[in-house]
C-alpha cells in the first residue's frame, strides 16, 4: 500500500503525532525528505519527565547515514543516542549503555562482551531455539487455531532465546518478559501527560528490577559458572579488563530490550509480509535453505524494526550543504535509508531474492554494528523453518495493530490462523 505525495509543510519528525500516522504515510514523508539536499531541522518531541533539547537535523539518505555510522570522530554516540536524552540521573541507576559510548570506552566493553558471542554459543543457541520453538508450537496446537501471533508466538520465542543464552532461570523469565513489554509500551506515543508520566515511572522501576536480577545472577555465576552469557561475561578477563556490576546490568538491559523486541517485531512483520506476498512465500517454502538467508535480510530492510538512532556532532562538518556545529544533534533514520532508491532497485517491493542488500537494519559496518545480528538471523531462520514445517498453513490475518512509536516499528497485535 502506498500513500499520496506529502507536502514538506506537513512533515514534523519531532512531533509525536507524526509517529501515529500509518506506516505508508511515514514512508511517503521520508521519500519527500530524501528529495531535499540539505538535512531538515526539527524541534525535539516534548516527552513528559524528560528535558527537551533545542532540536535536531534529520539524516535520511543511505549515503549520509552509513558515512555517519562509520565516522564516530565526527558523529559521537556520547552522551546519548536518545533524542530527547534520558534524565541526568538515569546513568547513576542503570549505568551508561555501550550504545552511548565512543572509543576507547566502547571498545573496552565490546572486547569483553564479544567474548560471549562465539560461534560455539551460536551453535548451542540453534539447538535451544529449535527446542523452544517446538514447545511453543505444541502449546499453540493444543490451544486450537487462531490467536495473537505477538503474545502467543513471537514474544515467547524471542524472550526464550535471550533467556536461554543469557542463563536466566525459569523462575525469572516471566519477569523479563513483563519488563520488556513495559519497555516496548514506553517507546510508544502517549497523548496524556499523566499517563505518560505513570508509564515512565513503571518503565524505570521495571528496568531497575532487571538490573538487580542480573547483578544477583552475576554474583552466583562467579561462584558457579555455566555455559551461558552471564558466566562468560562475569569471568571474562581480557588484558586485565573485567565488567563491573553496573556495566553488566547496563548490557543485560540493552540485550533483553533490544534483542527481544527486534526479533519479535521482525518475526511478526515477516509473517505478515509472507502472507501478503504469496509468491514470495511459495519461493521460500519450495527451497527454504536457498532463500532463507536473503529472506531475513529483506525482512529486516523492509521492516527496519529499530527505525532510528541519534548522534552528537563533535567537530564542524558539512552534510548536503548544511554546516553542522559541535554540539548539534542529528537523528539517523534507518527506515528512510532502507528505502533509498539510489541504493535499492524498486525499494518498495518485498523481494526475498534481493542481492546485494546493503540495508542498515542492524546498523552499518563500524564500531556500533549490532553485536546480536547473527543471533537474530539464526533465531528467525529456526522460527520460520519450524513454523512452516509444523504449521504449513500459518498466516497473518489483517495488517495488525501498529505500535505508535518514533523508535520501534512494532506491532502490538497480529491475529493469525493455521
Amino acid at each position: 500500500m502506498t500513500a499520496a505525495p506529502v507536502s514538506i509543510d506537513d512533515i514534523d519528525l519531532g512531533s509525536l503525532s507524526f509517529w501515529g500516522r500509518p506506516h505508508p504515510e511515514r514512508l511517503a514523508a521520508f521519500e519527500r525528505l530524501r528529495q531535499i539536499e540539505r538535512p531538515m531541522y526539527f524541534g525535539e518531541p516534548r516527552v513528559p519527565g524528560l528535558r527537551s533539547g533545542k532540536g535536531f537535523y534529520a539524516l535520511v539518505r543511505h549515503r549520509e547515514i552509513t558515512e555517519a555510522l562509520r565516522n564516530p570522530g565526527v558523529f559521537s554516540s556520547y552522551p546519548s543516542v536518545s533524542i530527547p536524552p534520558p534524565p541526568f540521573w538515569a546513568k547513576y541507576i542503570f549505568g551508561n549503555s555501550m550504545v552511548n559510548l565512543d572509543d576507547p570506552q566502547h571498545g573496552r566493553l565490546r572486547r569483553i562482551i564479544a567474548r560471549a558471542f562465539t560461534p560455539r554459543m551460536l551453535d548451542k543457541s540453534e539447538q535451544d531455539v529449535t527446542a523452544n520453538v517446538n514447545r511453543i508450537i505444541d502449546g499453540v496446537v493444543a490451544a486450537g487455531p487462531g490467536g495473537d501471533f505477538i503474545t502467543q508466538i513471537a514474544n515467547p520465542i524471542a524472550a526464550g532465546v535471550i533467556c536461554d543464552i543469557v542463563g536466566v532461570p525459569e523462575e525469572h523469565r516471566g519477569l523479563v518478559i513483563e519488563r520488556v513489554h513495559t519497555w516496548a509500551d514506553y517507546t510508544g506515543v502517549r497523548p496524556g501527560f499523566l499517563s505518560s508520566l505513570r508509564l515512565a515511572a513503571k518503565n524505570t522501576m521495571g528496568l531497575v528490577g532487571l538490573r538487580r536480577m542480573v547483578i544477583e545472577l552475576g554474583k552466583e555465576r562467579r561462584k558457579n559458572p555455566r555455559e551461558d552469557v552471564i558466566s562468560q561475561l562475569v569471568t571474562a578477563n581480557i588484558d586485565g579488563e573485567k565488567l563491573t556490576s553496573m556495566e553488566l546490568g547496563a548490557f543485560f538491559t540493552l540485550l533483553v530490550t533490544a534483542g527481544i523486541n527486534t526479533a519479535s517485531n521482525a518475526m511478526a512483520h515477516g509473517l505478515r509480509l509472507l502472507t501478503d506476498h504469496p509468491d514470495q512465500r511459495e519461493l521460500l517454502v519450495n527451497d527454504f535453505d536457498k532463500h532463507i538467508g536473503t529472506c531475513i535480510e529483506e525482512i529486516v530492510r523492509y521492516v527496519t524494526p529499530g527505525m532510528r538512532t541519534g548522534r552528537t556532532i563533535k567537530v564542524e562538518h558539512e552534510v548536503g550543504g548544511q554546516v553542522l556545529k559541535p554540539g548539534d544533534k542529528v537523528v539517523l533514520y534507518f527506515l528512510s535509508a532502507n528505502r533509498d532508491d539510489s541504493v535499492f532497485v524498486n525499494p518498495d517491493a518485498f523481494d526475498i531474492t534481493r542481492d546485494p542488500n546493503p540495508h542498515v537494519g542492524f546498523g552499518a559496518p563500524g564500531i556500533h554494528f549490532c553485536l546480536g545480528a547473527n543471533l537474530v538471523r539464526k533465531e528467525l531462520t529456526v522460527a520460520f523453518r519450524e513454523l512452516f514445517r509444523r504449521l504449513p498453513d500459518i498466516h497473518a490475518i489483517g495488517e495488525g495493530r501498529q505500535l505508535r512509536s518514533n523508535f520501534e516499528n512494532g506491532l502490538t497485535e497480529l491475529r493469525f490462523g493455521f
